[in-house]
């Protein structure tokens, strides 16, 4: 048994299994008696505990029967074998349990251990085994009284204690990133503890991030005085002037340029004053680790910022995509390229704190480029000034970081034309394409193989190399993002004992992804959330609107169904939505929309948005129906829309037949995801039609796996009760399983429909079911059945006035009388059928026709007839690309000539 405090209060047994402990009143009783394991806590402490100042009545009855259920419990999960005793004594209980079973325990016993080591890297690794025991808070789940608070403060002083004295040993052993790393979380979530802010900042010094340093001395002074009205206090001011000596302690040199094309000149002398000439100022972050691919992008790069005076080059692209890693690799990369230094500034742009100041940015450049405090320009005019005159005839990179728009970056443009400006943003930045000739370069997700790449550079490549597929799997969830999948992998790394496919399988469940993709306050949902949060109204009212969406592609029409709103709102709202990089344009009004960003818009309407769910149900069912109109011309609608389906906005037009279908196999999995949406939503009414209605694609590419969703719009078409919908879904399923070659599961299906169509007095439809068992019978062998069910399904057709299914009916009766020896009937029958088979029904439908017709004829000895039948069945087939249709009208005609 595991006891912890360390977070929430629980008690784990085997396979990490935590107990029902019950209300947070238990808990409280638990952890008061864990805060003193081994010893007696008296009743009135309890009390005190879990009621305050003023317990009910009852209070002491109500504390037994919380002891009792404890008490039970620990019995029931084997606690004596763990020598684990919850006992009274007189007015008090005692809970008796190794002090190895508490995690707080062990906690202090490593702290005890790392403070007696003399070798900075043994305290380190005590001190990190000690935090990894944390797992939030301590005491979480208990009522917030002041035991408890008390207990719970305490508690959390000690871990901030040991992390500051992590960082420290880090610095010992000159890691000053990773202590700048363990510092900066703690600094975010305590932004007013001056002592772990200052330990920060001069962590970032040492590592050469001064720029970052110094912003939070900035913010944590603002800070200070919005929230406590103070000004820093001595530690805090104390390692800003550190921070600032450093700066000034640089050594002068005079720095040497070279010229676009390689020549090198002096650079001409400043004219504000003798300020000293620093050595080449470095203020980069330290190169990424584990930074992997990118190839095409470096080289684009590599492109971008060459052969132009000052060029701007900009990383665009969406939250996580790992700008900010490709901007800075490609900084170190060309390191010896910039001998005049390169300066680096995060600008917030996208952050949970204030954009930077351009002025405040300024001074920090200004600092690294050697001007002294005393010296620093008055103004935000003056500042600039003195800037570009700094960096003009100097060859440096000027890297600029998270930047939301064009105005931030302006004042921050060097001087100089032999320097390089490199920017990252979310946004694409047109604005300053136009005014600057600023060249961009659009960073999208990670192929497979460079994000398998990735997980094998955090995790190891021998476990990406045991299960290659669950990697290539696990990358394709993540959506190919690095931060995605940086996250990904720090949780595999804390559970070494779930393999990739487990925790891909855990991946794939949409409910929790966004979870699991998370820690602490980074991840993807905390990413976009910023991104978010920056856009103007109409992108995120649009945004907050996408979260029904079930596909990846996204076009204008669907964007307006979906927002309640008209096609030209949407069409502006989801450029916005692309500038800001959270959908990518494809195409004219066509655009994607990633599975996690998707998942982030669903995570924003708790409730699912069931409205914005319906809108676009009842727009997928009005495009089915203009679709199928388009993929079938002629064709009866196989249902009607149904009762109070809403209007639709707007839905996209359709060319013909070729651009139905691309469209409906474009669309196939979005669909398919309409389908399951509206079955989770007990929508049933719409899942049978958004299956039924997908008709001319099933038809059309028979063989590729419709049988489970037509399973599923059965069953919906049976929980809706209607019986004319389970005739028509059983006789497409029926023959979609005789096509697979399944003809006794086709059978079950096939020989209840006619029945159920009659049933529900829907004369085509049970025309087209006897067709269907017809042709299912037909390929069993069977000779007299088939033709009476084709007879009557072509009378019961022309009673519907049904034309296209009449044509359908005279060309299987054809087919079956030449499979009979009837030739001379299957004559009559073909030509009725293509008589009928005219514009606007579809070209396959003749094209068969012509081709059985042609059979027939040549059975009858009219081979001149037959050849030209078959010879405008091959030109017809091919004006439509119907190859299937042309290699069976040829096949028939080379058996008639010999050729």
């Amino acid at each position: 048994m595991d006891f912890r405090v360390l977070g929430a209060v629980a008690v784990v047994v085997e396979h990490a299994r935590p107990l029902p402990l019950g209300s947070a009143k238990r808990r409280s009783l638990l952890a008061m008696l864990l805060l003193r394991p081994n010893a007696a806590v008296a009743v009135e402490r309890l009390t005190e505990a879990l009621w305050g100042e003023e317990p009910p009545r009852h209070s002491r009855t109500v504390l037994q029967g919380h002891v009792s259920r404890l008490r039970a419990l620990f019995a029931e999960h084997g606690a004596p074998a763990h020598g684990v005793e919850l006992v009274t004594q007189g007015q008090a209980y005692a809970l008796r349990l190794p002090e190895a079973l508490l995690d707080a325990h062990r906690f202090e016993a490593l702290l005890r251990t790392a403070r007696q080591q003399r070798e900075p890297a043994r305290t380190a690794a005590a001190l990190r085994e000690a935090l990894a025991l944390w797992q939030g808070p301590a005491l979480t789940g208990t009522l917030r009284n002041p035991p408890l608070e008390t207990a719970a403060h305490t508690l959390d002083e000690l871990r901030l204690t040991t992390v500051e004295e992590l960082a420290a040993a880090h610095g010992r052993l000159g890691e000053h990133g990773a202590a700048a790393a363990v510092l900066r979380a703690e600094a975010v979530a305590n932004p007013l503890r001056e002592p772990l802010v200052a330990a920060l900042m001069l962590a970032l010094g040492r590592a050469g991030r001064q720029s970052d340093a110094l912003d939070w001395f900035h913010r944590t002074r603002r800070l200070l005085a919005d929230q406590l009205g103070v000004d820093p206090g001595a530690v805090l001011a104390d390692a800003y002037t550190t921070l600032l000596r450093a700066d000034a302690r640089r050594p002068a040199s005079a720095p040497v340029a070279a010229g676009p094309r390689g020549a090198r000149r002096a650079p001409e002398p400043a004219s504000a004053g003798p300020d000293p000439c620093p050595a080449a100022p470095q203020l980069l972050p330290c190169r990424p680790r584990g930074f992997t691919g990118r190839q095409s992008e470096l080289a684009a790069l590599d492109r971008a910022t060459a052969g132009t005076p000052a060029p701007i080059a900009m990383v665009t692209g969406s939250a996580g995509v790992g700008k900010t890693a490709l901007a800075v690799h490609w900084a170190h990369r060309h390191r010896e390229d910039f001998p005049d230094g390169r300066l680096f500034a995060d600008l917030h742009g996208y952050s949970p704190i204030p954009a930077r100041d351009t002025t405040a940015v300024l001074r920090e450049f200004l600092l690294a480029l050697g001007v002294p405090t005393g010296r620093m320009p008055g103004s935000a005019e003056a500042l600039g000034a003195r800037y570009r005159e700094l960096t003009s005839g100097r060859r440096m990179l000027v890297l600029l970081d998270n930047a939301r728009d064009a105005e931030q970056i302006r004042h921050l443009l060097p001087g100089g034309e032999d320097c390089v400006t490199l920017v990252t943003s979310r946004s694409r930045l047109a604005e300053l394409v136009a005014s600057d000739a600023a060249r961009p370069v659009a960073v999208a997700g990670l192929p497979t193989a460079q994000s398998t790449a990735l997980l094998a550079a955090v995790l190891g490549s021998e476990a990406v190399e045991a299960e290659p597929e669950a990697a290539a799997r696990l990358a394709g969830l993540c959506d190919g993002l690095p931060l995605a999948l940086r996250v990904a992998a720090a949780r595999l790394a804390t559970r070494p004992h779930h393999g990739l496919a487990a925790f891909a399988g855990e991946l794939a469940d949409e409910h929790t992804r966004l979870d699991l993709l998370n820690i602490g306050n980074t991840g993807v949902a905390a990413a976009l959330g910023l991104t978010v949060q920056h856009l103007p109204e109409p992108a995120r009212r649009m945004f907050h609107r996408l979260g029904p969406h079930t596909g990846a592609t996204l076009d204008i029409c669907t964007a307006a169904a979906l927002a309640g709103c008209p096609p030209g709102q949407a069409a502006g709202a989801l450029d916005q939505l692309a500038a800001a990089q959270l959908v990518v344009e494809v195409g004219p009004h066509s655009y994607v929309l990633h599975d996690l960003v998707r998942l982030y818009a669903r995570s924003l309407s708790p409730g699912h948005d069931p409205e914005g769910l319906l809108r676009l149900l009842d727009h997928w069912l009005h495009t089915l129906h203009a679709a199928d109109a388009a993929a079938e011309p002629g064709s009866e609608p196989c249902c009607e829309l149904p009762p109070g389906a809403r209007p639709a906005a707007a839905i996209r037009t359709f060319t013909g037949r070729t651009s139905a279908l691309a469209w409906f196999s474009a669309e196939r999995d979005t669909l398919r995801g309409a389908v399951e949406a509206a079955v989770a939503a007990a929508l049933h009414d719409r899942a049978w039609r958004l299956v039924l209605l997908q008709w001319p694609l099933i038809v059309w590419q028979v063989r590729d796996g419709w049988v489970p969703l037509l399973e599923q719009g059965l069953a919906s078409a049976e929980l809706d009760g209607d019986v004319r919908a389970q005739s028509r879904v059983r006789a497409l399923l029926g023959w979609v399983l005789a096509e697979e070659g399944r003809p006794e599961e086709a059978l079950v299906q096939l020989e209840c429909a006619p029945g159920l169509a009659a049933l529900a007095g829907d004369t085509a439809g049970e025309a087209i079911a006897r067709i269907n068992l017809a042709v299912a019978l037909m390929r069993r062998g069977e000779r007299e059945r088939p033709r009476e069910l084709l007879l009557g399904a072509l009378a019961l057709a022309e009673r519907a006035g049904a034309t296209e299914t009449v044509s359908l009916a005279h060309q299987h009766l054809t087919q079956h009388l030449l499979s009979i020896g009837s030739p001379a009937a299957a004559v009559g029958h073909a030509a009725r059928g293509l008589a009928l088979a005219a514009p606007p029904l579809a070209a396959p439908r003749r094209v068969a026709l012509r081709t059985l017709y042609g059979e027939a004829l040549a059975a009858t000895g009219r081979e001149d007839e037959a050849v030209r039948q078959l010879g405008d069945a091959i030109r017809e087939a091919r004006a439509h690309a119907y190859e299937e249709g042309e290699s069976a009208a040829r096949a028939v005609l080379a058996t008639l000539t010999g050729r």
